[in-house]
């Protein structure tokens, strides 16, 4: 089976042995916090018994910490899960996805019956959304899905677009989905936010995981905000009852109380990803703007990513990306001797071209 996203450090110890540097996944680099993994230890005395389906004291928690009502707030098992479920529960026809982004819209829309519609983002503009996806929304369109900041670009939509995107969806009667599971790491998260437009909009539908801010990709736990009961309703019906283990419940109830832990991380991404944005551009990539905790670039170094590989580094080849080319990267930002690694190791790879 083909893999069509990063973090496959098992097919490379299989390969080589040894564990890799892993840049092609965009999890925290500090690591899951310490409260979570004292959390997830005690929580395994009690794995006798069958976890909450309905996620009763995670939900609460989540609503207090997004200032929303609990009955807004569904869980599942990672932000994929959802999309999955919100796919076979909506039933969409009709679904605009940008390209590039995140492929699991379009997989999730497809095996459930729906029809995708692309609507490509300008290179020349540093692949943003801009206003001319408001010529898209249209009546017979069900579904939008937009994954703010993007991903792989990094990049956020202007705040007043996005609520005008909102607007001209609720005039059309279209389901938004926006997917903020990286809103963590931004500067002003609360800046990239519709979450405040939820109470005056059904047609409003948030997305967000503890998988990359918190560090915990192997736990598997995501949610999504929305005041559209019907909608949560079937999605809840649309998967297992048990999707969230006691585990990952307890997990999420530890991470919530991290704020020191979110306060450090937003510091180091803010600096490293300076750092390894102009260390890029010196190399002579060509470097997107991002605002999150991974780098888009483009690079003419053949076989870059083979290359890298056999140095013990894993990088994103997005060429795969719909509305992307060959020589399109994106690279985690990690700790600064992390980044200095894959600096030198990109330095090396250009030395022997």
């Amino acid at each position: 089976m083909a893999l069509i996203h990063g973090g496959d450090t098992e097919g490379f110890y299989m390969e080589y042995g040894y564990e890799p540097l892993d840049f092609s996944s965009n999890c925290n680099p500090l690591g899951p916090p310490e409260g979570v993994k004292r959390s997830i230890c005690l929580s395994a005395e009690k794995i006798d018994s069958y976890p909450d389906p309905l996620c009763r004291r995670l939900c609460a928690a989540i609503a207090e910490y997004e200032g929303v009502l609990p009955q807004s707030v569904l869980c599942g098992s990672g932000s994929a899960d959802l999309i999955d479920r919100l796919a076979y529960a909506g039933r969409p026809g009709k679904t605009i996805v940008t390209a590039p982004t995140f492929s699991e819209y379009e997989r999730a829309v497809r095996n459930a019956g729906g029809e995708i519609i692309y609507h490509p983002l300008c290179e020349e503009e540093g692949y943003a959304v801009k206003d001319d996806i408001l010529n898209r929304l249209t009546p017979d369109v069900d579904m939008l899905f937009l994954c703010n900041p993007n991903n792989p670009t990094g990049l956020t939509i202007e705040s007043n677009l996005l609520n005008r995107i909102l607007d001209a969806c609720i005039r059309a009667d279209i389901l938004l989905v926006v997917d903020e599971c990286f809103n963590g790491f931004l500067d002003q998260p609360g800046e990239h936010t519709l979450k405040f437009r939820l109470i005056d909009s059904r047609n409003l539908f948030i997305l967000k995981a503890f998988t990359k801010i918190y560090g915990m990709a192997g736990v598997r736990l995501g949610y999504c905000l929305s005041t559209n009961g019907e909608l949560l309703d079937a999605m809840r019906s649309a998967g297992q009852p048990w999707a969230v283990s006691s585990l990952a419940q307890a997990a999420g109830l530890a991470a919530l109380r991290e704020n020191i832990y979110i306060d450090e991380t937003r510091q180091l991404i803010r600096s490293e990803r300076a750092y390894l944005a102009n260390a890029l551009e010196a190399l002579g990539m060509n470097v997107s703007k991002s605002e999150a905790n991974y780098i888009f670039f483009r690079s003419d170094i053949p076989g870059l990513t083979d290359r890298l590989r056999s140095m013990g580094i894993l990088i994103r080849d997005c060429s795969g990306y719909n509305g992307l080319l060959a020589g399109s990267y994106r690279v985690a930002v990690r700790t600064h001797e992390e980044n200095v690694r894959l600096v030198d190791s990109l330095s090396a790879c250009l030395n022997e071209t």
